[in-house]
Parts: C-alpha cells; sequence; structure tokens
C-alpha cells in the first residue's frame, strides 16, 4: 500500500485546505483516507469528527473569516453553562456583524448580526466567542422559557458572577425582546445565586404547583450559632430545606459518609430535609412536588396560605 506524501511541515493539526494549496499540497493529497474533513474546506490530521462542541468548534475555526466568532447557545455550551437538556442538543452558531456576510455551509447555524460595536471574547480553547450577556439574549430566539430562566441564573450564580440583573435587562433594552416578550419574562423569574440549571427548574416547577416562592441558597445554622449548611431552596417560615441531588449512585463511600452526617445536622437544627433525586423530576416532576407538598402540609402550610 502507498504511503500518502508527507504534508508542509507548517500545516497545524487542523488546517483549511486552501492554506494547505498554498504551501504545495495536492488536491489528491488533500483527499487521502489519513485526513478528515470534519467541515467542507478543513482538513484534520487527528481530529475527525468529535462530539464534544470545544472539538466541533476548534474543526471549523480554520473556516472563521475575519470579523466571524461563536455566539448563540454555543457561548453557553463553551463555557459549560446551563443549556437545555438532553435530547436537546445545542448547535454550532457561527455570527458576524453586518455588512459583513455569515457563513453559509452544512453544520453551522450562521447569522448576520446587527450593526453595532463588537464585545467578542477569548473563550476556551482560544476560540473567539459572543459576549455571554448578548448569547443570552441571542437565545431568546431558541430556548424555552425555563431554559432561558436557566440561562440567566448561570450567568447570575457562582462565587464570580459574569453578569448582573442590570446588565440582562441593559441588553435586552438596547437590542429588544423577542417572542412575546420571553427575555423580560424570564428575567423576572430569575434569581442570583442559583448553584445549578436543576435548581432553577425545580423552583419554577414548584412554585407553578401553587407554593411560596423558596428562598435560593441559604445558610443554616444549629441553635447554638454553628454553621450548618447551604441549602438549594428554603421555605424558611416552615423550617423545610429543599435540596437537589444529581447522583445516580454513591460512589464514595467517605464522601457519602459526610454526607449522610451533614443531612443528619441540618435535621438536628430543626429543618424537614427534602432530597429530589433526578427520578423525581420525571414525568412532570409530580414525585417532587408532592415531597415538598407533604413535608410543608406537616410543618402547618396549606394551600393558597
Amino acid at each position: 500500500m502507498t504511503r500518502p506524501h508527507p504534508l508542509p511541515a507548517d500545516l497545524p493539526e487542523l488546517f483549511h485546505v486552501s492554506d494547505a494549496l498554498q504551501r504545495g499540497a495536492t488536491r489528491g493529497r488533500l483527499r487521502a483516507s489519513d485526513l478528515a474533513a470534519p467541515f467542507n474546506g478543513v482538513r484534520s490530521r487527528s481530529l475527525g469528527e468529535g462530539t464534544d462542541i470545544l472539538d466541533r468548534c476548534r474543526a471549523y475555526a480554520p473556516r472563521l473569516a475575519p470579523g466571524q466568532f461563536f455566539s448563540h447557545e454555543t457561548v453557553f455550551a463553551l463555557r459549560n453553562l446551563s443549556t437545555p437538556e438532553w435530547p436537546y442538543v445545542p448547535r454550532i452558531h457561527v455570527s458576524t456583524h453586518r455588512p459583513a456576510r455569515e457563513p453559509r455551509t452544512h453544520g453551522i447555524v450562521g447569522h448576520r448580526l446587527q450593526a453595532r460595536e463588537t464585545a467578542v471574547e477569548i473563550g476556551p480553547g482560544g476560540l473567539p466567542i459572543e459576549n455571554a450577556v448578548r448569547a443570552w439574549r441571542q437565545c431568546g430566539r431558541l430556548w424555552r422559557l425555563d431554559d432561558l430562566v436557566a440561562g440567566a441564573d448561570a450567568l447570575l450564580g457562582g462565587p464570580r458572577p459574569m453578569a448582573s440583573v442590570a446588565d440582562l435587562e441593559a441588553e435586552v433594552a438596547v437590542m429588544g425582546d423577542v417572542r412575546d416578550g420571553i427575555l423580560r419574562r424570564s428575567l423576572a423569574l430569575a434569581r442570583p445565586g442559583v448553584r445549578s440549571p436543576r435548581e432553577t427548574h425545580l423552583r419554577l416547577l414548584l412554585v407553578r404547583h401553587g407554593f411560596p416562592e423558596p428562598e435560593v441558597n441559604v445558610d443554616i445554622f444549629s441553635t447554638r450559632g454553628d454553621f450548618v449548611a447551604e441549602i438549594d431552596l428554603v421555605f424558611k417560615m416552615w423550617r423545610v430545606a429543599v435540596e437537589y441531588d444529581g447522583r445516580v449512585h454513591a460512589t464514595d463511600p467517605r464522601q457519602f459518609a459526610r454526607d449522610a452526617d451533614r443531612w443528619a445536622a441540618i435535621r438536628d437544627a430543626g429543618w424537614d430535609h427534602i432530597r429530589i433525586l433526578s427520578h423525581h423530576l420525571r414525568d412532570g416532576g409530580e414525585p417532587a412536588v408532592a415531597m415538598v407538598r407533604a413535608a410543608l402540609m406537616r410543618a402547618g402550610w396549606r394551600p393558597g396560605q
């Protein structure tokens, strides 16, 4: 079997066909089986068509024209922020500002945005990405209300929030709302300090079933004033503490033991501790709703109170 001729030594792992041709490679060499073609006009020595979105964006990067950048939900996926849950799969969105033209190729959603001052940042893998606040507003045309709330919560939460409510409101005010005001409606439901999208979806589920709105990520203390735990969702008046636990099973016995001691300490501090697992949120979340309803009613709450 004849081995393909070596490629020009200065070609990177991922390269544009035109760059290889300029360096002396032939079109026949670029069709050889040792090269993958993740996108039209792009060749890869090793990457192939990976399913990881960072790999897919890296594979497309050689095609980016000056002024083009990754945008919309791609920014949230690259930054490992909240996106709609499976089976939804975020697509690769590439944008540019007018008067430049958006890309048009298979596997890419191209956008030609209104002319405005750019806010492109360097993201994971050194890729050019849209500012996260702008990307959230762009998702207003793609996501459901609850997913937009979770996206806003992701930007407002964490030890170093990426945005404030005022930042998100200002972006909507400047660029406009979409889909019957879905962005402003989602902002009205967003809360700073949320740790995970599942917390967001659980909170929205409970409120829509007529429960009082719980406080988010509240520190609770023992009767002596010692810190016990930070709780995801707290019904303070009824001393009901609700937490989402996304683990499928306990893989670390020592961690499980620490968690069990923590759960006991929460109960000893006088709280009814409700752990919501992933299967409690299936089928519309009725099992989770029933568990929280029972805890609140044990504490004296009644529907409509």
